[in-house]
C-alpha cells in the first residue's frame, strides 16, 4: 500500500480527501463491460483508498487491522462469501470493507441479501474478466489523484505528463473513439470510457482476454505489427465486418536511445476503436503526442523505483546506509515502536537464479496477500527474494498460519514451490535491517533441506544455518580445506570405485558397520575393507573423533553443488 493511501486510513476513513476516489469514479473507469453495481447499501459516493485480493483460505484469517476499502473475492464460492458477510456484518465499522467485488454477485440473490445486511457495497465482475488483470487496473486508478482526475477535460492535459488513464480519456477526447493503452505483451494498462459502439475486441481486450484469432491473422496479415515495431508512424486499421470489427487508429510507444546506439525499444502501442462520430482531423497528431507522454510514463515505471519503494528497500537494508526510524515511520505513516514481523520468501526452482519474470510475480501476489492480512504491511523484492514487513503484529500464530497457507496455495494454483522465514519480534523499524539479514541466514542454510522446514525461523533452523555458515567460511578460505581428500576422490575417479560413498555411509551411521552396510546394500566386510582404504589413502583415523569431524566437514564441502555460494544480497 502506498504511503498516501496509509496517511488516508489514519486521518479517518469517513473524512474526505483529494487524494482518494469514489466508488462511482472508480466503477465509472472500470468500464460497464468489466463491472456492474448490484448493491450499494451506503451510496456509491463512499471513498475507496485502498484494495485487497483475498481467496477462501483468506477469509479464514484473522484481519488484524482497518479492513482495505475494497476486496475482490477471487474463486469464493457463493455460499462461502454468505457466511463471510455475515460474519463481517457483526464486526465494527473500521474492521469492515466499503466494497466487494465477486463473479457470483449478480447470479446470487442470497450473496446479495447478505451484502445488504452488512452494510456493504456489492459488484459484478464479468464472469470472463481475469482477476490478474482486474486488480493492477484497480491499484492503478487508486494511485490517481482527485486533482489528475478533475483535470480529464482540459485539452491542454496532452501538453503535460499525466497518468495513463488520465492519458487515455485525453486522447478520447481530443481524437475521438474509444481508447486502449497496451504493453509490449498487448496486456491492457489503461483505456478510456465505452459507449454501446464498443465492438466484441475492445470488450475482450478490457476483459483482459485475447481477441479473435481470425481477427489477430488479419492484423498479421495486414502488417499491422511489423509496422508498429518498425515506425512511430500512425496505422489506420479499417474495420472487417465479417470478423465484426471496427475501423481502429494505432500508434507504437517507443522509447528512442537519444545518441543512436540502439535500436528504439517497443514498449506498447495505443489503440483508438472508432465509435458512433468519426476521429478527429487532427486524430493522428494528438495519437503521435500521446506514444511520446506514454512513454516517458512507461519508461519511468520500469527503469526507477518510486521514492516509496526505494525508501522501503532502504528499510530493508538494500541500496546502502542506514535509515532514521522516526523518518520512515512518518514518510511510510508506519509506527516506529513495538514488536513487527519480518518474512522473507525464496523461489525454489532448478537454477540458483530463478528468471525475474518469476520473481516480480511472486512478489506481486505476496503483496497482495500480505495487504489482505494488514493493510499497514510493506513488501519489497531485493535480489530475487521477496520481503514483507508487519508493524506491530498481535499474534505470532497469525503471522505463521498466514505464512503457510501463502506458500502452500502457490505451490497448488501457481506450481511455484517456495520457501519462506520469519523473524520475529523485531522491536521497531531500526531493527528491520538485521531482521532480513537474520532471514536470508535461515533461508540459505535451508536450501538443501527442501522440503522439510519451507516455513521455519531462525530457532527452528539453527542447527542447518550454523552448519552452512560454517561450511561458508571453511569453503571460502583454501586453507581451510583438507587436501588429503582430493586423493580420495582421485582413487576413485581412476578406480570407478566408491569409497567416498562408503565412508559417508559409515558417517552417517555414526560407526555402525551393519547398519551402514545394509545401507549400501554390501556385505559388512566389504565395508569394513573400504574404510581400511579409506583411512590409508586420506591418512585419518576414523576411530578418532576428531579425524572424524574433520572428515565430515570436509565430505559436507564435497557434496555441495560446484561454484555454490550464498552471497548476502543488499
Amino acid at each position: 500500500m502506498s504511503s498516501r493511501k496509509r496517511a488516508v486510513a489514519k486521518a479517518g476513513r469517513e473524512a474526505e480527501s483529494s487524494e482518494t476516489i469514489t466508488l462511482r469514479e472508480l466503477l465509472a473507469a472500470l468500464d460497464t463491460s468489466v463491472v456492474e453495481l448490484i448493491e450499494a447499501p451506503a451510496g456509491d459516493s463512499v471513498a475507496i483508498s485502498s484494495v485487497a485480493l483475498i481467496d477462501s483460505s483468506d477469509l479464514s484469517v484473522e484481519v488484524e487491522s482497518p479492513s482495505p476499502d475494497l476486496y475482490l473475492h477471487v474463486g469464493v464460492r457463493k455460499a462461502e462469501a454468505v457466511r463471510w458477510f455475515e460474519e463481517v456484518a457483526q464486526r465494527a465499522p473500521d474492521h469492515r470493507p466499503r466494497a466487494v467485488m465477486s463473479k457470483s454477485a449478480a447470479s446470487s440473490t442470497a450473496l446479495q441479501s447478505a451484502a445488504r445486511s452488512a452494510g456493504v457495497a456489492l459488484v459484478a465482475v464479468h464472469p470472463k474478466a481475469r482477476w490478474d488483470h482486474v486488480f493492477p487496473l484497480i491499484q492503478r486508478m487508486l494511485d490517481r489523484s482527485r486533482q489528475q482526475y478533475d483535470r480529464l477535460g482540459d485539452p491542454e492535459l496532452l501538453a503535460v505528463d499525466t497518468d495513463l488513464f488520465g492519458l487515455a480519456q485525453a486522447i478520447a477526447q481530443n481524437a475521438g473513439g474509444m481508447v486502449s493503452i497496451e504493453d509490449a505483451q498487448a496486456r491492457v494498462l489503461a483505456y478510456s470510457a465505452s459507449d454501446e459502439a464498443a465492438d466484441e475486441l475492445r470488450t475482450l481486450s478490457i476483459l483482459g482476454r485475447i481477441g479473435p484469432r481470425d481477427y489477430l491473422k488479419a492484423m498479421q496479415e495486414w502488417g499491422v505489427y511489423d509496422r508498429l515495431r518498425e515506425s512511430d508512424e500512425v496505422v489506420d486499421v479499417p474495420a472487417h465486418d465479417e470478423l465484426g470489427t471496427k475501423r481502429r487508429l494505432v500508434v507504437s510507444i517507443r522509447q528512442t536511445v537519444e545518441d543512436g546506439s540502439a535500436a528504439p525499444r517497443l514498449l506498447g502501442s495505443i489503440w483508438v476503436q472508432q465509435g458512433y462520430a468519426p476521429f478527429t482531423d487532427n486524430a493522428a497528431d494528438v495519437l503521435r503526442g500521446a506514444s511520446a507522454i506514454a512513454a516517458r510514463i512507461i519508461s519511468r515505471s520500469l527503469n526507477a523505483p518510486s521514492t516509496e519503494g526505494v525508501l522501503i528497500q532502504r528499510l530493508f537494508g538494500a541500496r546502502g546506509g542506514g535509515v532514521d526510524a522516526p523518518s520512515v515511520a512518518s514518510a511510510l505513516n508506519l509506527p516506529d515502536s513495538g514488536s513487527a514481523a519480518v518474512v522473507g520468501f525464496a523461489v525454489t526452482a532448478g537454477e540458483p537464479e530463478p528468471p525475474s519474470e518469476i520473481v516480480t510475480s511472486v512478489g506481486s501476489m505476496i503483496s497482495l496477500h500480505a495487504s489482505a492480512l494488514r493493510r499497514d504491511s510493506v513488501s519489497t523484492i531485493i535480489g530475487n527474494r521477496a520481503y514483507v514487513l508487519f508493524p506491530r503484529y498481535k499474534s505470532a500464530n497469525i503471522i505463521a498460519t498466514w505464512t503457510r497457507q501463502l506458500v502452500e496455495q502457490l505451490e497448488q494454483k501457481r506450481l511455484i514451490l517456495l520457501r519462506a522465514a520469519i523473524a520475529m519480534p523485531v522491536s521497531g523499524l531500526g531493527q528491520v535491517a538485521g531482521a532480513r539479514t537474520e532471514v536470508d541466514r535461515v533461508l540459505d542454510g535451508t536450501a538443501a533441506t527442501y522440503p522439510e522446514g519451507r516455513v521455519t525461523t531462525l530457532a527452528e533452523s539453527r542447527t542447518a544455518v550454523l552448519l552452512g555458515e560454517i561450511l561458508d567460511l571453511v569453503g571460502g578460505n583454501s586453507e581451510l580445506r583438507d587436501p588429503r581428500l582430493d586423493a580420495l576422490v582421485e582413487y576413485d575417479d581412476k578406480h570407478a570405485s566408491n569409497l567416498r560413498e562408503s565412508a559417508e555411509a559409515y558417517l552417517a551411521e555414526h560407526g555402525d558397520v551393519r547398519n551402514a552396510a545394509a545401507v549400501l546394500q554390501v556385505h559388512p566386510n566389504t565395508l569394513r575393507y573400504r574404510i581400511r582404504r579409506v583411512e590409508e589413502i586420506v591418512g585419518v583415523n576414523l576411530q578418532d573423533a576428531s579425524d572424524r569431524l574433520l572428515i565430515e566437514i570436509q565430505l559436507a564441502l564435497l557434496r555441495r553443488p560446484a561454484g555454490q555460494n550464498r552471497p548476502t544480497l543488499r
